[in-house]
């Protein structure tokens, strides 16, 4: 053993003679909130083949900025997986997207863009055959545009268990000051056309939801289903995150009474656009963006990626944060069940 190994080994056991036990270090069974402590707010997520591809709003430097990671707490830039929106659009307002892998092995990215013949937010869709892009709008004009109602934004698609394909998404009612719903309808197969008949799931009726309902997302789980979404305004600490149950992907939907569920407290404000994620174990862990306490509406570092896991009791979900103390990993969790 070397000198220095010796005096190291030395000073090592003078302090837990000193003090009664080791130094404390941080176990790499545990993380930290936040996970992705950037600007990237309104996060959608895909995986594909081990890896968690993450979908965020614009940045200074790209229309859709993209983060990789394989434990959904260790994230990697990406950069741009939409170097130029549809000819419908303008750059420079391209919120909350999400993505689709087909039956057929595409991809189909839903994304928010500013209408270039009105002043509303709209819903699109681009194109791609890998999750990192490029996609391609080709479409020539929006998915969805209610221009009597604000215009549309926030979409996101969802699965069913057997096939089926549904988008979620918002008005953007609070734009023109009249109230906003959460809406949904069936997808075709290439999920680039609606189907069937358009329905309302949810209004600004409730007391926190302000002038807002928000960037809904759907989840089944233990075979029953659950519409997740934000309310409140997004630039105060008073934007929030609850849910409803829903006897159908088409609803009806029933808002939860002891809503929200997540929202401002320690180191996080204004918590919300969240998605929920499903591991291999059946734990269901929750990804969003917040404020700093301290900085909240800044640009830098503003919006950051939280992550938090999700217990079922009674059959409610119960999300375990903010939590800015460190935490078991996913996957080293120990859930909790009920009915």
């Amino acid at each position: 053993m070397t000198r220095t190994r010796i005096v190291s080994v030395l000073a090592a056991t003078l302090l837990v003679a000193a003090c009664g036990e080791a130094p404390a270090e941080k176990s790499p069974m545990t993380f930290t909130n936040p996970v992705h402590d950037r600007n990237f707010p309104d996060p959608g997520v895909l995986r594909v083949d081990g890896t968690f591809y993450a979908y965020g709003t614009n940045s200074a430097v790209a229309n859709v900025p993209l983060l990789t990671s394989t434990d959904l707490v260790h994230w990697t830039e990406r950069g741009d997986v939409l170097p130029a929106v549809g000819e419908w659009a303008d750059p420079g307002n391209t919120w909350a997207p999400e993505v689709l892998r087909t039956d057929a092995g595409t991809f189909v990215l839903y994304y928010t863009a500013r209408w270039n013949k009105a002043d509303r937010q709209c819903i699109g869709t681009a194109v791609a055959d890998s999750p990192t892009g490029p996609f391609l709008d080709t479409s020539g004009e929006p998915l969805i545009c209610q221009d009597d109602e604000g215009g549309s934004i926030d979409a996101s698609p969802f699965r069913d268990e057997d096939g089926s394909l549904y988008l979620y998404w918002k008005n953007d009612g609070n734009h023109i000051g009249v109230p906003s719903h959460l809406y949904a309808q069936r997808l075709d197969r290439d999920g680039r056309k609606l189907t069937g008949d358009r329905v309302r799931l949810l209004t600004n009726n409730q007391p926190w939801h302000g002038p807002v309902v928000e960037a809904p997302e759907m989840l089944r789980h233990d075979g029953k289903l659950y519409l997740f979404y934000s309310g409140g305004a997004f630039d105060q600490d008073g934007y929030a995150v609850g849910y409803a149950t829903c006897d159908s992907p088409l609803g009806p939907c029933h808002d939860a009474a002891e809503n929200p569920i997540l929202r401002s407290a320690g180191k996080a404000a204004g918590p919300g656009h969240c998605y929920p994620v499903t591991l291999a174990d059946g734990t269901v862990w929750l990804l969003y963006h917040a404020w700093p306490a301290d900085a909240i509406g800044s640009i830098s570092p503003g919006r950051q990626m939280w992550l938090d896991r999700v217990d079922w009791v009674g059959g409610k979900p119960v999300v375990h944060g903010p939590t800015a103390d460190p935490q078991p990993m996913p996957g080293t969790a120990n859930p909790q069940k009920g009915g």
